[in-house]
């Protein structure tokens, strides 16, 4: 007896179709369209994750370079004397300071100075 394979087949294409639900023109329906862009989605995906977190630190530099330079110290300097005083804070915390709660971003200003 042979076995045969449509349960798995359809399924299988079922599960593909369902994941490609959205994108344009055939890559939605067309079976080879569609792995070819599940490939491509995959790999944009990936190199994102990673773009994601540069942007984000590009990100918290310019806020804290942008509350620096309203003091009169400009980026570079600012976390040199973060280093020298041994001020452990990240630029993640140190932009959010900066945005949210000046009046802190402030004191550690002039703790550096």
């Amino acid at each position: 007896m042979r076995v045969k394979r449509g349960k798995a087949h359809l399924k299988r294409r079922k599960h593909l179709l369902k994941r490609v639900k959205g994108f344009k023109w055939g890559r939605k329906s067309k079976i080879k369209l569609a792995k070819a862009a599940i490939f491509k989605a995959g790999e944009h995906a990936f190199a994102d994750r990673r773009r994601k977190k540069r942007e984000f630190r590009t990100l918290w530099q310019i806020k804290i370079n942008a509350a620096c330079r309203e003091k009169g110290i400009n980026y570079s300097q600012f976390i040199h004397k973060l280093k020298i005083n041994k001020i452990g804070l990240n630029r993640k915390i140190l932009a959010d300071l900066a945005e949210n709660q000046p009046e802190i971003f402030n004191k550690i200003l002039e703790e550096t100075k």
